[in-house]
């Protein structure tokens, strides 16, 4: 099933709730939430007191994606976990022992998901894949949202979703950054499941109309995919 998880980076701090409700109306119900530490990636953001405060106005239902951004992700994921996060990532170069974090987090009842950058090659992931729940490329320098899609890093995805039907395995594909109507269809066609989208939803007009745009435009292309 293809996704579209909106970005909470590009929303209003100010008003996260108020701000991400549209996209709720609008059917989402995954929720990706970027946490920088200032060290791993130039910029800082929010960290698991933002996160508990979001969790708290959010239908059970809804999930909340955290990609850690950060240096020794280990040590902070009991407590995005406890803040409400169902979904964690962390990225294979911020980890020394990426499986014992990997299943860290699993055994705190979360997915654990795994990052690359877009200068990090797959077959650093040969020996984790059977072991997370869904692979993330990074398609953009991690940092800043808005920037523009590298197009290289769609051989990343295919060779992903190669590996995975060579080896029966069930991770999920999911990209994020650059993420807009223009790039979809590529992203999708390479194989893709879980879409993160930031400016292209929050950065401009309606989010709850752009996320359905975004979704129309992910599903159009799944079908001409099959």
């Amino acid at each position: 099933m293809i996704e579209i998880a909106p970005s909470i980076l590009s929303a209003d701090f100010a008003r996260l709730a108020g701000h991400v409700q549209p996209v709720l109306d609008a059917g989402v119900t995954l929720l990706h939430v970027d946490v920088m530490d200032g060290h791993f990636v130039p910029n800082i953001t929010i960290g698991p007191p933002v996160v508990a405060a979001l969790r708290k106005h959010l239908p059970a239902q809804v999930v909340l994606d955290v990609h850690l951004m950060i240096e020794n992700p280990g040590n902070y994921v009991p407590a995005f976990v406890d803040a409400g996060a169902n979904w964690i990532s962390v990225h294979q170069e911020a980890c020394v022992h990426l499986d014992r974090v990997v299943e860290h987090i699993r055994s705190l009842g979360a997915l654990a998901g795994v990052v690359i950058n877009p200068a990090t090659p797959v077959a650093t992931l040969t020996d984790i894949l059977d072991v997370v729940d869904y692979v993330l490329v990074m398609s953009v320098n991690p940092g800043f949202g808005g920037q523009k899609f590298i197009p290289r890093t769609l051989g990343k995805i295919r060779r992903l979703a190669e590996l995975r039907a060579q080896r029966h395995l069930g991770f999920r594909i999911q990209v994020d950054g650059g993420i807009a109507l223009d790039t979809i269809d590529a992203v999708v066609q390479a194989g893709a499941d879980i879409l993160v989208a930031g400016n292209a939803v929050f950065g401009h007009g309606d989010p709850g109309r752009n996320v359905q745009q975004l979704l129309q435009a992910a599903r159009a292309a799944t079908a001409q995919k099959a």
